[in-house]
């Protein structure tokens, strides 16, 4: 059985990675405007990749007895100065993901919830990359001076991403 304040913490991250595609989304509708197909595409990946972080919180919360309780969410920013911008912006959120999931193994350990635990550690590592990620596009990004041939050469490359669907041993 989880516990309440295992259960909130992850309803309230259920919330905060829903937020994050929403997010992802929204930045993917602004590369689509400005014609950066490559730079959506990545966005568009990295939705759907928040979607299932949040389907694994809803999965684990259910599994143990819970209950999921869906909160609204919050609205997010729809306008960028440049590329740059929303790929700092994009590094910036993975950051605070990365605090909110270290929140949660702070809980995990406090409530002694070794299942949770055991599953949160996924997401220790995946932050690790997720950050990675995001931090590669904005070097790449200020190294070409965020325009010109090398900005083509980056959304050619982000347009590469493909979203894999983890399978059920990815986050045991």
């Amino acid at each position: 059985m989880i516990s309440e304040a295992m259960q909130k913490a992850m309803n309230d991250q259920i919330n905060a990675e829903l937020y994050s595609a929403y997010l992802y989304l929204s930045m993917a509708a602004y590369f689509e405007s400005i014609s950066l197909g490559g730079f959506s595409n990545w966005m568009r990946c990295q939705a759907m990749e928040e979607q299932t972080h949040a389907m694994k919180f809803f999965d684990h919360i259910s599994e143990r007895g819970g209950r999921v309780l869906l909160q609204p969410i919050e609205g997010v920013a729809t306008e960028w100065e440049s590329p740059l911008a929303v790929f700092e912006a994009a590094y910036g959120h993975e950051q605070k993901v990365t605090a909110l999931i270290n929140n949660l193994v702070k809980i995990a350990r406090d409530e002694n919830d070794n299942a949770a635990l055991n599953m949160l550690q996924w997401f220790v590592d995946e932050q690790v990359e997720e950050e990675k990620s995001a931090d590669d596009v904005v070097q790449s990004l200020k190294l070409i001076g965020g325009a010109g041939h090398g900005l083509l050469m980056i959304d050619r490359e982000l347009a590469a991403r493909a979203f894999v669907m983890p399978t059920a041993t990815d986050a045991a």
